[in-house]
């Protein structure tokens, strides 16, 4: 808000200052609101007129931006929208009632492949263990399994949402770790994501991130838990 001030006995002597008093802007105009006091000295009357500047947009400016910043709104609220799909949903979802027999890891690719009778029903990608190049030798290593095993348990109670437990270490891995004299480690599982943090979804394959198990989303955990009996042969291929 600005000032100007007008001084003066008649209309004639009018003076504003002009730190008080800028131009409007180019596309801009203002209101102008004035307020009068009389000032009766002893020798004449003197009239005193102090007017505020208020500088306005124009009502079609202010709809512009108004709608600018709408439409700017849905589309991040759309792409939010569809970011969140991307990373929760479950694609291709299987029927209720299929059981699988058959689980197929192949650590290059990142994929996880499930079976019945030998027929590939539908494939997964996974997220490893942080070193996951190699097969895992010893505990502490953060490398995931390499041979045959079985799903021989579950957890409904996982810190990572769900989680099926692979036979690891079979005898060949305890008689290997037995040479090299340290522990083969324990407690492989296919899981989802660590709770808490489910929100990230597919996101979290972005890196290697598990002590060695196999880690899949929330949602498609819960897919592999519903269709996997206790007893299926896992395969964990280099």
């Amino acid at each position: 808000m600005q000032y100007g001030t007008r001084i003066g006995n008649h209309e004639g002597d009018v003076k504003y200052d002009p730190a008080f008093s800028p131009m409007p802007l180019p596309g801009w105009r203002f209101v102008t609101i004035c307020h009068r006091w009389l000032a009766p000295p002893a020798n004449f009357r003197a009239t005193v007129q102090v007017c505020s500047f208020a500088f306005l947009a124009k009502p079609s400016k202010a709809h512009d931006v108004i709608r600018k910043i709408t439409l700017l709104s849905v589309i991040i609220c759309a792409l939010a929208l569809a970011v969140y799909f991307y990373a929760h949903h479950n694609w291709h979802p299987l029927p209720s009632g299929t059981m699988i027999d058959r689980v197929v890891v192949e650590k290059a690719a990142r994929k996880l492949s499930i079976f019945r009778d030998g027929r590939r029903l539908k494939s997964y990608r996974v997220a490893l263990g942080r070193s996951p190049i190699g097969p895992k030798e010893k505990e502490g290593d953060m490398k995931t399994p390499e041979g045959i095993y079985k799903i021989d348990s579950r957890n409904a109670q996982s810190s990572f949402h769900l989680a099926l437990h692979i036979s690891y270490p079979s005898n060949d891995d305890n008689t290997r770790a037995a040479e090299r004299g340290v522990s083969a480690g324990f407690d492989i599982m296919i899981h989802g994501i660590r709770n808490g943090l489910g929100w990230m979804g597919a996101f979290y394959r972005r890196n290697d991130w598990t002590a060695g198990c196999i880690a899949l989303t929330d949602e498609e955990i819960e897919e592999l838990w519903r269709i996997t009996p206790d007893g299926t042969t896992i395969e964990i291929r280099p």
